[in-house]
């Protein structure tokens, strides 16, 4: 097969990103780390804070020089944002052995520790226990946080969506559980549903609409007046969740964040 021709059936190769991380020394002596991102797409130098952290983008033909230079000149910028992201009223990070609060479901739970066999978190009277093993680490800490706020969300699904089936042409093929930067939820083609985790944060009739929302689309795979037709049919009270979001998703996401 002449080479023209099978570039041109053979599907492209997707552009690769390249990613390190640099530190950088703010103006009050403070330093953090920034993710340095090579991105083939980018047309320009930029820099972003998120729940995630800092973000420096390069072009393909910017030198690594360049972007150094970008750092340093937009350190107090910066320094502001940051302070804006720490201004965000989030609860204290958890510490093994030290009382915490837990949120979940628009509430901040106390959560007390204790020594168990194995790791897991339970709720009571009292608010959360985490039971963990005595040579339990951060990072079990963290992945027994991410199997209870996964069991609590698919917990709140299965309660809402019985009601709503009737009503749907099909179900939806399966349920994936996220951290998303960005979005709520999405659906595929095929009919798997995906969902943020950071749902389960919230106010839980927040969470009911974002599932409302994803579930439309079974009807409608598009924003069009006929989907919000369906939406306000099923959850008249969108907006007011819609609004929610506005004001709290960039918290109830650097929240996630800070636990996972």
């Amino acid at each position: 097969m002449p080479g023209f021709l099978r570039r041109l059936i053979s599907p492209a190769a997707a552009p690769t990103l390249q990613r390190d991380t640099v530190r950088l020394r703010l103006e009050d002596d403070a330093e953090i780390d920034v993710l340095r991102v090579r991105d083939p797409r980018a047309r320009r130098i930029k820099l972003s804070v998120d729940e995630r952290g800092v973000r420096l983008t390069l072009p393909p033909r910017a030198s690594l020089a360049m972007g150094e230079r970008f750092l340093q000149q937009h350190r107090d910028w910066l320094s502001t944002q940051l302070r804006n992201y720490q201004a965000q009223n989030l609860p204290p990070p958890l510490v093994i052995g030290e009382t915490g609060l837990l949120p979940l479901r628009g509430e901040l739970l106390p959560l007390r520790w204790e020594t168990g066999r194995y790791a897991r978190l339970l709720l009571d009277d009292d608010g959360a226990c985490m039971h963990l093993p005595a040579r339990g680490t951060d990072a079990t800490v963290k992945r027994t946080l991410r199997e209870f706020y996964e069991a609590q969300t698919r917990a709140d699904v299965g309660q809402w969506l019985p009601r709503y089936l009737p009503s749907l042409p099909r179900a939806p093929a399966r349920l994936r559980l996220k951290v998303m930067s960005s979005q709520w939820g999405s659906l595929a083609p095929d009919g798997s549903m995906a969902l943020d985790l950071a749902l389960v944060l919230g106010r839980p009739s927040a969470f009911e609409y974002v599932l409302v929302h994803e579930l439309c689309h079974l009807i409608q795979a598009n924003h069009s007046p006929a989907f919000w037709a369906e939406v306000e049919q099923r959850f008249p009270a969108w907006r007011a969740e819609r609004d929610y979001f506005q004001l709290e998703g960039r918290r109830l996401k650097a929240m996630l964040r800070q636990l996972l």
